[in-house]
């Protein structure tokens, strides 16, 4: 058994337009202005009937205007044998109308061609009939009842449909700008916690190494100064973590970026590996040559944390002597190479520092996602760390 369609009750303006025409349509038979009957033989209250018809016919305008169009033609034919009343006149203008603004596609493009072959084939057989000049004002009569209210429903549904455009348009760039924010805000929070491995490691692997020295050195001396080293790589981890944190867990500043870190940074980076260090076994020594030129933000960036991580494989592993920290730029342009040097040092006893050999790794793996060139190994009797790093000029000159 076939599945009915819900009633759907007509639309307010439709009501509206259906009670003005009916209660119109009544007030002027009753005052009883009517045109002649065109045959005699039709009742004129039969007008009536037509205007009834007229005025379902408009219930539909929405819901069913092709329906509604054919009732209203039905009844403008009716109510011409019976005696024409304006407010049938007006309602199957708009019924026309209605026709073209909310009809399929097929009725927008078939229903002004349509009107406009009926008017003149009434205009001929009116002036067929008649053979009098007055015949054309049957043409012009044809064209105010359809010509005109059907390419009147032609140009708003071509400015409605152009709004609809513009407004599906406008939907849809609205959804691409929220996912490229989305993804932007994805990738930001994604190199965020890469800063956070990066900036917190070092910190990490130096307290790894001073407590491994206090365990196995019975001095008191040696103790405390690891103890405090342990203490000022945990105080500055601990700010790092929770100022990176912090910026992961907030909401309405999603958008913002974190600090990058620059190489303008590299004196403050060495000055921490002193530090860290607390005897003169190392001496830190950098040699800036990247000339005037700008550098992008992600060559600053993979620069500045492959120093970093190459200062703390130098604490954990080098002997004692200098490491050395190298910038160059051939003229200020072209890529970028860094190399840091360390004395090489041999295999030490005692446990294993936790995450041993993954800087390497990640020095190699940012150097690739700018399709540059890493090698490490040893070099004449030194531990050398060498990366070239591509330069966008075109970047360069946004950053």
């Amino acid at each position: 058994m076939p599945r009915s369609l819900p009633f759907r009750p007509p639309e307010r303006a439709d009501l509206a337009v259906a009670a003005v025409g009916l209660l119109g349509g009544l007030l002027l038979y009753a005052l009883g202005l009517i045109s002649n009957p065109a045959l005699p033989a039709v009742p004129r209250r039969f007008a009536l009937l037509a205007l009834v018809a007229m005025a379902g016919a408009e219930l539909l305008r929405r819901r069913a205007p092709l329906v509604g169009l054919g009732v209203g033609t039905a009844a403008l034919a009716l109510d011409v044998c019976a005696g024409s009343l304006v407010a049938n006149v007006g309602m199957f203008t708009d019924l026309v109308y209605a026709a073209v603004l909310y009809g399929p596609p097929a009725a927008y493009r078939f229903i002004p061609r349509a009107t406009e072959v009926l008017t003149v084939l009434g205009t001929l057989l009116a002036l067929a009939v008649m053979r009098q000049p007055a015949a054309l004002l049957v043409g012009i009569a044809l064209g105010v009842l359809t010509i005109a209210p059907a390419w009147t429903g032609v140009g708003v549904r071509v400015h409605r449909d152009a709004a609809e455009a513009a407004r599906l348009t406008a939907e849809r760039t609205a959804l691409l700008a929220e996912l490229d924010r989305r993804e932007a805000v994805a990738a930001e929070r994604a190199r965020m916690a890469r800063e956070l491995h990066d900036m917190v490691a070092g910190h990490l692997s130096a307290i790894a190494i001073h407590s491994s020295a206090a365990l196995s050195i019975d001095e008191p001396t040696a103790s405390r100064e690891a103890l405090g080293v342990i203490r000022e790589n945990s105080v500055q981890g601990l700010a790092e973590m929770r100022r990176l944190i912090g910026l992961l867990r907030e909401t309405a500043g999603a958008d913002r970026p974190a600090p990058t870190p620059r190489l303008d940074g590299l004196d403050a980076l060495l000055e921490r590996a002193r530090t860290s260090v607390r005897d003169d076994r190392f001496s830190f020594v950098l040699r800036d040559g990247r000339g005037a030129g700008e550098l992008p933000v992600p060559v600053e960036l993979a620069a500045y944390r492959i120093v970093q991580e190459s200062l703390t494989n130098a604490v954990k592993h080098a002997a004692s002597g200098e490491v050395r920290v190298e910038l160059d730029r051939v003229d200020g342009g072209g890529p970028l190479t860094v190399r840091v040097t360390s004395p090489l040092g041999a295999t030490r006893p005692g446990p294993r520092a936790p995450g041993a050999g993954a800087g390497l790794v990640g020095m190699r793996e940012r150097v690739a996602l700018l399709n540059g060139e890493f090698e490490a190994g040893p070099v004449d009797g030194t531990w050398t760390i060498r990366a070239v790093l591509p330069v966008d000029e075109e970047r360069s000159e946004k950053s």
